[in-house]
């Protein structure tokens, strides 16, 4: 594959990002639920449009796309496992937004400001994510044990995941945030939308930059284990960098849209247990039995899984209200 999809790719999503932050939101406000879901459908169905894409550019090879040594030769096959990739991304991504919600809550950032620190978190994390994909697929394709480290490390994590306690957010063990307040003032409030202002003259940074730089630190913790989780898929680096970067985009909205409802998904998080060490365990197989489970299979298996929690949440949440409303 030449650079040029690449450069086609990147080049579309940095427009997308341009006409978000630079046209539909560019006053700093307040966003709706409503506004919030309509956006999530939006970025839903630009995803499956670039994966109608996937399939007949993989079919024709159109610009070089499926010629690589190691790219995809069928364009259904490349469909299935983009979609699959993007389904896997997207539910890991919802435990961060638990975490950018106490981030939130923490730092007291008003909800207009709110977009303005994700969009700049999720641009920092594209650039952040493609890098740590490329090394992944690199160590994959140059030692193929590693797929095996990769798929421990993602049981291990999902052992973690099960076991660990409320997640508490305390700003003041984060390296970067020390790092940070060494290097610069902190002003003492927010100074609107502003990560930059100046004290006594200096330039100084505000607690809104502080907030950027823990929402783009806790991503980088959860796409270790959410890049590796894609590698069970494919190890087409085109099919795992765009289904990530598809996965990320709507995160914004789909954080408007879920905030307001996070309290009622409270089995969601088992769920990305079971996800993860399925995950897991079907990576180490694969280096063995490669068609032992088909990615249509894994795929229904994974939405089964997310299914379950989501449901379980509603059911026992409803259960719960009724025993309460007949105290």
């Amino acid at each position: 594959m030449t650079i040029l999809p690449w450069f086609l790719f990147i080049l579309l999503i940095l427009s997308l990002l341009f006409l978000d932050l630079g046209v539909f939101h560019k006053q700093d406000k307040v966003i709706s639920a409503k506004e919030a879901i309509l956006w999530t459908i939006f970025w839903v169905i630009l995803a499956l449009l670039f994966n109608v894409f996937i399939y007949y550019a993989y079919s024709h090879n159109w610009l070089g796309i499926g010629l690589s040594e190691h790219a995809l030769k069928s364009g259904k096959d490349a469909a299935l496992k983009f979609f699959t990739g993007y389904i896997i991304e997207k539910s890991l991504s919802l435990d961060n937004i638990f975490v950018i919600a106490m981030i939130f809550s923490y730092f007291k950032v008003e909800g207009k400001y709110q977009h303005r620190v994700l969009f700049w978190g999720i641009l920092g994390a594209l650039i952040l994510r493609g890098a740590m994909i490329l090394a992944g697929t690199a160590l994959i394709q140059t030692f193929d044990w590693m797929i095996y480290v990769f798929g421990g490390f993602l049981i291990v994590t999902a052992g973690k995941m099960l076991f660990a306690g409320e997640e508490e957010i305390d700003p003041e063990t984060n390296i970067l945030i020390k790092a940070a307040r060494k290097l610069f003032p902190v002003s003492p409030t927010f100074e609107k939308q502003k990560f930059f202002t100046k004290v006594n003259g200096n330039k100084a940074i505000t607690p809104l930059f502080l907030v950027l730089l823990i929402v783009e630190s806790t991503d980088v913790l959860f796409a270790v284990d959410s890049i590796p989780a894609i590698f069970a898929v494919t190890t087409d680096p085109f099919i795992v960098f765009t289904s990530n970067v598809f996965a990320i985009l709507g995160l914004r909205s789909l954080y408007f849209a879920l905030a307001a409802m996070i309290g009622m998904f409270h089995y969601l998080k088992i769920s990305l247990v079971f996800v993860l060490a399925y995950v897991g365990v079907k990576m180490i197989l694969s280096h063995s039995y490669p068609d032992l489970i088909s990615t249509g299979l894994s795929l229904g298996i994974i939405a089964g899984i997310l299914c379950a929690g989501v449901t379980a949440s509603l059911l026992f949440k409803k259960q719960e209200t009724d025993a309460m409303s007949r105290q």
